[in-house]
C-alpha cells in the first residue's frame, strides 16, 4: 500500500506523507436515537471476498433491530460505514474515505486472535462508562454458519453480546459469561442474569452428572451448565446470550440486576453498548440514551462502502527560533522521511510563515535515493509571522496532486507561534474531509491548535523545548504509515537523551528482539560537538563513529544495519569530547523482521485529552504481539509539562484500580502530579525481560455455549473451535519500545502547593476466604493520592446481606481494623480476624467490602465485594442422617466412643479387682 502526506512546518516547510493514526478516536455520535458514524474496516490481509461485505450488512441490519428491541426502543444503528482494503479491486459505487481509518474503527475483522480463535471479544482499557477500543470479528465467524449454535445468531444476542463491556465483578465469581457456575449448588449463587434460568449440570462433554470436590463440596471444573433451549423466563444478554429468551438486558429475579447504558455520546473511545449496574443505569440513562425519548419505529440502517486511497497527504508547520529548534527539526524531519515513512509513500514540502509556499511538489518514495532528495529539501531558515490556515489551505492544494482530493488525506501541522486566526478556515477543514495531525512546539503555540485535530479524528503532540526528552523525534516517529499492517509499521525501539558533562559517558541498552530488526537505524544527535559513538551488538561486533554517516551541520549521525539486525541486548556508549556539557540524544528505529510474524507493539494514550483540576487522569499503554496481550513487561511513563518538568510512573498490569484486569497486557496508572495548567506530552518505555509472555485476554468475550436441554435431551453444541498453534511463541522473552502517547491538557490547576483533593484509588481485588473461625482479607493496597503512596486507614465492613453493602456500606457492621498499618502502594495487603459474635454454620455466607481514607479525610470509592463461605461437604452418613450436619455427627461419635471406653475401662477394673480378691483369699486360706 502506498501513502501520501502533507507535512506543514510553521515558517517552511510542509511536507507530504501517508498515515493511517494508530490510535484515534472514534467518530461515532448518538443522535436522535441512531448511531452514526459507525466504521466497521476490514484487515487489508484479509482475502478479498464479497460475502464479508453481505454477511456484515445482514448482521447490522438484525443488530439494529434487536438493539431497538432491547433497550425498549431508545437505540438502533442509523448508518455504518464499511472499509474495504486498498487491496481489493475498485467498484464504481465505492466511496472515498474521509476521516475512517482501520486503526480508529469501532469493529474489525481481522485474523483470528490466536488464543481464543474465533470467539467475538472487545478489547477494553477503562471501567463501566468507559467505551472500549474496538470489537473484533473474524471472517469465519462471519461466514460459518456452524458458529452460529456455538455463540448465538449474529445479528441479534450475539452481536449485542459481543459489543458489550461486562462490568468489574461487584461481587468476587461473577460469572455472566462463564459455563458454569460452581457456586450454585453450594447456595451461593451470585450475579446470573437471570437466576430463573434452568438447566442441567453435568459433566464436559457428557450426559452424566458433575463430580464434586469431597473438600468443599462443589462441582468440579469439569462440570458445565446445559441451558433448556425453552426457558419461562426472559434473560439478559449478558448471561448465555444465544438462548432464544435472552431479549434484552434487563435481568428478572437477578440479585444484582445489569442494564445496558449506551454511552457513545461524545466520548473518546468505542464501543457500541456497554453494561452498567442498574444504580448508575438510573443515574445517566435519561441524559446519556433517553435522548428524545423513546421512539415508534426506526429507519433502515444506511450502509456506505469506502475503499482506501492510494495514499495520504500529512503537512506539518516547523517554526524555527531560539532552543536549537532549526537544527532539531530538521534532525526529527529527517528521521521521519529516511526511516518512518513507508516505501512507495508520497510525500512533499511546503513552507509558511505568513504566507506559504510550495518548496517541494509530492515525490513518489520507491527509493532511498529519492528519500533522501526530499529530506534535503527540508529548511534552513525561517521568517516571522504566523497564519496558519494558509499553512493548511497550500497543503489542501498540494494533497490534490495524487489522486485528485482532499478527502481522506492527512496533514501533519507543527507550529510554536500563536494564531488568532485559525478558526477562519474551519470550514475548508471540515469540507476537505482530511485528517490534521498537530504538534505544538514550546509553550507559545496557539492553544486553539488542537481544535484542528478534534474535528478531523487527528492525533495532537506536544513538544516541549527541553533538549533531553527528545520529544519532536517522538512525535514523528509516532505518525507512520499503519493501515492496521503493522508489518509494515516503523517501530521506535529507543527514544532517549541525556545532558552529559564533559568527558563523561552516556551508556545504555537497547533490547532487539526477533520479531524486528529489517530496517534498523541508529541515529545519534548532539547539541555542539560530535561525540565519540559505540555500538556493541549482542556478539559483541563494534560499530564506532566513523561507522556512522555523519552531517555536522545538522548535528546528527547515522547508521542503518543492512539485512536483519542480530536479536540481544545492543548497548551503546556516547562519550562527551566537548569541553562543556551538552546534550546527547539517541533514537533506535527498526520494522518487523518477517510480514508473517506481528512485531510487538505498544499502544500508549490518557483516558481523556482535556481535564480539569481535580480530576485524576490515567495513563495506559497497551502491549501485544498481534492481538495478543504481552504480559510481565516493565512499562515506564514519562509525563512533561510545559514548564519542563518531568514525571515517571511504572504502570502496572495487577488488577488493581486503575487497572481493569490482570494480566491483559493492558498497563495503566493514575496520574496527579500537575504542575501547572497547560499542554503535557507522555511518552511510555518497555522493556521485556525473560519472563515476559503472551496471555490469553480474560474479558469482554462472547460466551461460548456447550449445548442445550431439548425435550429433556442433552443436546452438546460443536466443540469450542480449536485453534492452531503455528509454531507462534509464547515467551516473547527481552525487546525495547518507545512509544509517545501525544497530549492532553489540563485546566484549573492552583498556583502553589496543591490542596489535597486526591483520595486513595478503589480497591477493586478485595478476596476472602474462610478457615475454620479464622477470616482472611487480601487485597492490593491503594495509596494516599489514588495509587501514589500511602492510604492512612482502611475501613472493612461485613454483611450477611450483599445489597447492604452494596447500597448502604455505612450502616453494615464495622470489623476493628485500627491495629492495621496501610502498605505502600501496590503491595498486597492481608488480615486476619475472628468474629466473637457471629454463628457460622454450615452455608453460611458473609460478604465484605473496603475502602481506604488519606489524612486529609478523603474517602475512597467502596470495593468490590467479596464473600467467604462455610461449607461442609457432605456425605452419606450426613444425607442418611436427617439432615444433621457431619460436625454434630462427629461430636456425637466421639462422644460415644468415650462413653464406650468409659464403660470398657470400668469393667476391666472390676474384673481385676476381683481377681486381686480372690488371690489374697486364697492366700489367707
Amino acid at each position: 500500500m502506498t501513502c501520501t502526506m502533507l507535512l506543514v512546518m510553521h515558517l517552511f516547510v510542509l511536507l507530504a506523507l501517508c498515515l493511517f493514526p494508530p490510535v484515534s478516536s472514534s467518530n461515532v455520535v448518538f443522535k436522535n436515537n441512531g448511531y452514526e458514524n459507525v466504521v466497521i474496516a476490514i484487515h487489508p490481509e484479509i482475502p478479498e471476498n464479497d460475502d464479508i461485505i453481505r454477511k456484515i450488512q445482514t448482521m447490522i441490519t438484525d443488530s439494529s433491530s434487536f438493539l431497538f428491541n432491547a433497550t425498549k426502543q431508545r437505540a438502533y444503528f442509523r448508518t455504518v460505514k464499511i472499509l474495504i482494503p486498498s487491496s481489493w479491486t475498485n467498484k464504481t459505487f465505492y466511496q472515498t474515505p474521509k476521516t475512517e481509518t482501520f486503526d480508529n474503527a469501532d469493529v474489525i475483522v481481522a485474523e483470528a486472535n490466536r488464543k481464543y480463535g474465533d470467539e467475538p471479544y472487545t478489547l477494553q482499557y477503562g471501567r463501566c462508562g468507559e467505551r472500549g477500543r474496538y470489537i473484533h470479528l473474524t471472517p469465519t465467524f462471519l461466514l460459518s454458519d456452524t458458529l452460529i449454535d456455538v455463540y448465538g445468531p449474529r445479528g441479534d444476542s450475539l452481536f449485542g453480546t459481543s459489543t458489550l463491556e461486562l462490568p468489574p465483578s461487584d461481587v468476587e465469581g461473577f460469572v455472566a459469561s462463564d459455563n458454569y457456575n460452581r457456586n450454585e449448588l453450594a447456595q451461593s449463587r451470585q450475579s446470573v442474569c437471570s437466576t430463573d434460568i434452568k438447566g442441567v449440570q453435568v459433566s464436559k462433554g457428557t450426559s452424566s452428572p458433575c463430580k464434586f470436590n469431597e473438600t468443599t463440596g462443589l462441582p468440579d471444573e469439569q462440570c458445565v451448565f446445559i441451558p433448556n433451549k425453552t426457558q419461562s423466563t426472559t434473560s439478559s444478554v449478558m448471561y448465555l446470550q444465544g438462548l432464544p429468551s435472552a431479549v434484552g438486558f434487563e435481568a428478572t429475579n437477578s440479585p444484582t440486576e445489569y442494564k445496558a447504558l449506551m454511552v457513545m455520546g461524545n466520548r473518546k473511545t468505542k464501543v457500541v453498548v456497554e453494561v452498567c449496574s442498574v444504580l448508575e443505569m438510573e443515574k445517566k440513562d435519561k441524559k446519556e440514551i433517553g435522548g428524545p425519548g423513546y421512539i415508534v419505529e426506526i429507519d433502515k440502517t444506511l450502509f456506505t462502502r469506502r475503499k482506501s486511497n492510494a495514499g495520504r497527504i500529512l503537512p506539518q508547520q516547523w517554526i524555527f527560533g531560539g532552543y536549537n529548534r532549526k537544527e532539531r527539526l530538521k534532525q526529527a524531519g529527517e528521521v521521519f522521511l529516511l526511516q518512518i515513512i513507508e516505501a512507495g509513500s508520497y510525500a512533499g514540502i511546503v513552507t509558511f510563515n505568513s504566507n506559504a509556499t510550495i518548496t517541494k511538489n509530492l515525490v513518489h518514495l520507491d527509493n532511498y535515493a529519492k528519500r533522501e532528495e526530499l529530506a534535503n529539501s527540508l529548511p534552513t531558515s525561517a521568517n516571522s509571522g504566523t497564519n496558519i490556515c494558509r499553512g493548511v489551505l497550500k497543503g489542501f492544494e498540494v494533497l490534490e496532486q495524487v489522486n485528485g482530493g482532499t478527502s481522506g488525506k492527512e496533514i501533519v501541522l507543527l507550529t510554536d507561534g500563536e494564531d488568532s486566526g485559525i478558526n477562519n478556515c474551519f470550514t475548508e477543514v471540515k469540507d476537505s474531509g482530511s485528517i490534521i495531525h498537530t504538534i505544538s512546539l514550546g509553550p507559545q503555540a496557539a492553544k486553539e491548535l488542537e481544535q484542528l485535530a478534534d474535528m478531523t479524528g487527528g492525533l495532537k503532540f506536544y513538544a516541549t523545548d527541553s533538549l533531553d526528552s527528545n520529544g519532536l523525534v517522538d512525535a514523528f516517529t509516532r505518525i507512520s504509515c499503519s493501515n492496521g499492517n503493522h508489518s509494515q509499521k516503523s517501530i521506535q525501539l529507543e527514544s532517549n537523551g541525556l545532558t552529559v558533562k564533559t568527558k563523561e559517558w552516556f551508556n545504555s541498552t537497547v533490547s532487539i528482539d526477533k520479531s524486528v530488526g529489517k530496517d534498523t537505524f541508529f541515529v545519534i544527535t548532539w547539541q555542539t560537538s560530535e561525540p565519540d559513538i559505540y555500538v556493541q551488538t549482542s556478539s559483541r561486533r563494534i560499530y564506532m563513529t566513523a561507522d556512522f554517516k555523519k552531517d555536522t551541520t545538522l548535528k546528527a549521525a547515522r547508521l542503518q544495519i543492512l539485512g536483519t539486525a542480530e536479536t540481544g541486548d545492543w548497548s551503546y556508549s556516547l562519550y562527551n569530547t566537548d569541553s562543556s556539557s551538552q546534550t546527547l540524544g539517541i533514537t533506535v528505529t527498526t520494522r518487523a523482521a518477517d510480514q508473517s510474524i506481528p512485531p510487538v507493539i505498544v499502544n500508549v494514550h490518557m483516558n481523556t485529552d482535556k481535564s480539569f483540576y481535580p480530576a485524576p487522569m490515567v495513563v495506559y499503554a497497551e502491549v501485544s504481539q498481534g492481538f495478543l496481550p504481552v504480559v510481565k513487561a516493565t512499562v515506564i511513563a514519562t509525563i512533561e509539562s510545559e514548564n519542563g518538568k518531568s514525571v515517571t510512573l511504572e504502570l502496572f498490569d495487577n488488577g488493581a484500580d486503575p487497572d481493569v484486569a490482570r494480566c491483559d497486557g493492558i498497563y495503566s496508572r493514575y496520574f496527579t502530579s500537575f504542575t501547572g495548567s497547560g499542554r503535557y506530552s507522555l511518552k511510555v518505555r518497555v522493556q521485556g525481560k525473560e519472563t515476559t509472555s503472551l496471555a490469553s485476554r480474560r474479558q469482554n468475550r462472547a460466551a461460548y455455549i456447550p449445548g442445550f436441554v431439548d425435550n429433556g435431551q442433552v443436546q452438546f453444541n460443536p466443540s469450542k473451535p480449536s485453534v492452531k498453534d503455528d509454531g507462534f511463541n509464547v515467551v516473547v522473552g527481552r525487546f525495547s519500545r518507545t512509544s509517545s502517547g501525544g497530549s492532553f491538557s489540563v485546566a484549573g490547576v492552583p498556583s502553589g502547593p496543591l490542596p489535597d483533593k486526591f483520595p486513595p484509588n478503589r480497591i477493586s481485588d478485595l478476596e476472602a476466604e474462610m478457615k475454620e473461625d479464622t477470616f482472611i482479607l487480601t487485597w492490593t493496597a491503594p495509596g494516599n493520592d489514588y495509587d501514589l503512596g500511602n492510604a492512612s486507614d482502611y475501613e472493612i465492613r461485613m454483611s450477611k446481606n450483599l445489597l447492604t453493602l452494596r447500597n448502604d456500606f455505612s450502616s453494615a457492621e464495622q470489623i476493628n481494623t485500627s491495629h492495621i498499618i496501610p502498605l505502600p502502594a501496590g503491595s498486597q495487603e492481608s488480615f486476619s480476624f475472628k468474629l466473637e459474635d457471629v454463628v457460622i454454620e454450615n452455608r453460611t455466607i458473609l460478604y465484605f467490602a473496603a475502602r481506604a481514607s488519606d489524612e486529609a479525610a478523603n474517602l475512597a470509592d467502596v470495593s468490590n465485594i467479596a464473600q467467604a463461605a462455610m461449607i461442609i461437604p457432605s456425605d452419606p452418613i450426613s444425607e442418611a442422617s436427617n439432615g444433621i450436619s457431619i460436625t454434630v455427627l462427629v461430636l456425637i461419635v466421639a462422644v460415644s466412643l468415650i462413653v464406650v471406653l468409659i464403660i470398657v475401662s470400668a469393667v476391666v477394673r472390676g474384673v481385676n479387682n476381683r481377681k486381686r480378691r480372690d488371690y489374697r483369699f486364697r492366700l489367707s486360706a
